[in-house]
C-alpha cells in the first residue's frame, strides 16, 4: 500500500510492538518519530523494520519530523499506544481510492471491558459525529498533498491533533469502518471521569487561546 505511517514516540517500549505488529507489513514505509526515549523504543522500531527520525519533544514537532521524512502519497498519523483492528487496511484503502480530497479516522476503542469504558467509547462516538473531532488516538488516514494544502502539521507541544482537524473541517473527514484500540492504561491510572473532565478543560482553555506550551504543563 502506497501509504506512510507516522508513529510519535517517547519511551514506548511497552506498547509499540503491538502497535507495529498490527500493522503489519501493509504500509510502503513506518516511520518512529522519536522525541528522545531512554528505553527500548528506537530498538524496538529497528527490529519491526521501521525508519526513525529524532525531533524535539511533543507531538506536534514529531510528526512534522515524520511527515517530513515521508516519500509515500498517502499519510496515516498514528499513536505508539494505539493498535489498528483488522479490517483497517480494507477500509483505508477504499478511502485511498475514493476520497482523496477527504481525511478519514477510525472508530475509537479502548482496550478494557469496564462498561465505563463502553460510556467514553459512546461519548466519543457522539463528539466525532456531532462536533466533527476526533483525536489523535483514532489515527488520522490523509494525503500528503492535502496536509500541505492546509499547512501541515503545526510544532506545538499539546492540541495538534485538535489543530489540524479544526482545519481540515466538517467536509473534509469522514469516519472510517474499522476500529483503532486505544490503551486504557492513562485512563485507568488517573481514573476515567478525572482524565476525561481534564481533557474536555484543557479543550475548552486551547479554544480560548491559552498558548499549547502552557496547556503542556498541565497535561
Amino acid at each position: 500500500m502506497d501509504l506512510a505511517v507516522v508513529i510519535p514516540t517517547l519511551n514506548a517500549g511497552r506498547s509499540l510492538p503491538a502497535t507495529l505488529g498490527a500493522i503489519g507489513g501493509v504500509p510502503r514505509e513506518i516511520i518512529v518519530a522519536d522525541g528522545g526515549s531512554c528505553d527500548d523504543t528506537l530498538d524496538i522500531a529497528r527490529r519491526f523494520g521501521c525508519r526513525s527520525v529524532v525531533a524535539p519533544r511533543g507531538r506536534g514537532s514529531q510528526l512534522a519530523a515524520g511527515v517530513a521524512a515521508a516519500e509515500a502519497p498517502w499519510l496515516l498519523l498514528l499513536h505508539a499506544d494505539t493498535r489498528l483492528a483488522p479490517g483497517w487496511a480494507e477500509a483505508a484503502a477504499q478511502h485511498m481510492a475514493a476520497r482523496p480530497d477527504k481525511a478519514g479516522y477510525f472508530r475509537f476503542r479502548l482496550d478494557d471491558d469496564a462498561p465505563v469504558a463502553r460510556r467514553l467509547e459512546r461519548a466519543v462516538a457522539w463528539r466525532c459525529r456531532v462536533l466533527a473531532l476526533p483525536y489523535g488516538d483514532q489515527g488520522l488516514l490523509i494525503a500528503a498533498s492535502l496536509l500541505r494544502a492546509i499547512g501541515g502539521i503545526r510544532p506545538i507541544p499539546l492540541m495538534e491533533d485538535v489543530d489540524l482537524v479544526r482545519r481540515l473541517g466538517r467536509a473534509r473527514l469522514v469516519a472510517l469502518e474499522a476500529e483503532a484500540v486505544t490503551s486504557a492504561a492513562r485512563h485507568r491510572r488517573d481514573g476515567y471521569l478525572r482524565r476525561s473532565a481534564r481533557n474536555l478543560v484543557l479543550l475548552g482553555l486551547w479554544v480560548a487561546g491559552v498558548p499549547p506550551r502552557l496547556l503542556a504543563r498541565l497535561y
